[in-house]
């Protein structure tokens, strides 16, 4: 499923046509695109090489219906989000997705992109059948909280999670 300009149904959100915004699964083609919007989600991360990037969007086009999400504006990339399907054995043996790695260049944020991009990334996941969409944050931002909950998301469970490297 690819989202379309119409999809949006022509919004206008603060001086941007949503008609302008494209959503697609990115391809290996898109990687310096990713990189430079990864900048905006962790600053001073250290980037992804390029061989393990490669690697990785091939691994998750594996699983039906996963990837990497890159929402582009007038085909400038300014969103994205990794969208992992994930088999079940419980409900019946319906799958369930998680959501990694939200992230909207920050030129570009509270425009209806990131809100778009995670629309279009939950109705990848009930087109494959999964009961839920979960994602996690480690965001205290007020502004972050109410995002994910105008996007739909409700705060309705306890997140655990263990490390291997200390959070940053």
């Amino acid at each position: 499923m690819i989202a379309k300009p119409s999809d949006f149904g022509g919004l206008f959100l603060l001086g941007m046509q949503m008609t302008d915004l494209e959503i697609t699964m990115a391809t290996g083609d898109d990687l310096t695109a990713l990189q430079s919007l990864y900048v905006h989600l962790i600053k001073n991360d250290v980037p992804c090489p390029p061989d393990v990037a490669q690697d990785a969007i091939a691994t998750l086009s594996l699983y039906p219906g996963s990837g990497v999400l890159i929402a582009r504006h007038k085909g400038t990339p300014v969103a994205s989000c990794t969208l992992i399907i994930i088999p079940n054995f419980s409900r019946g043996g319906q799958p369930y997705a998680l959501i990694e790695n939200v992230v909207t260049h920050t030129n570009y944020r509270a425009r209806g992109c990131g809100k778009a991009l995670l629309d279009t990334a939950s109705a990848r996941a009930w087109d494959r059948g999964c009961y839920k969409v979960m994602l996690m944050t480690g965001a205290k931002d007020e502004g972050v909280l109410t995002f994910y909950e105008k996007a739909g998301f409700a705060q309705s469970k306890t997140g655990f999670q263990k490390r291997r490297l200390a959070p940053r």
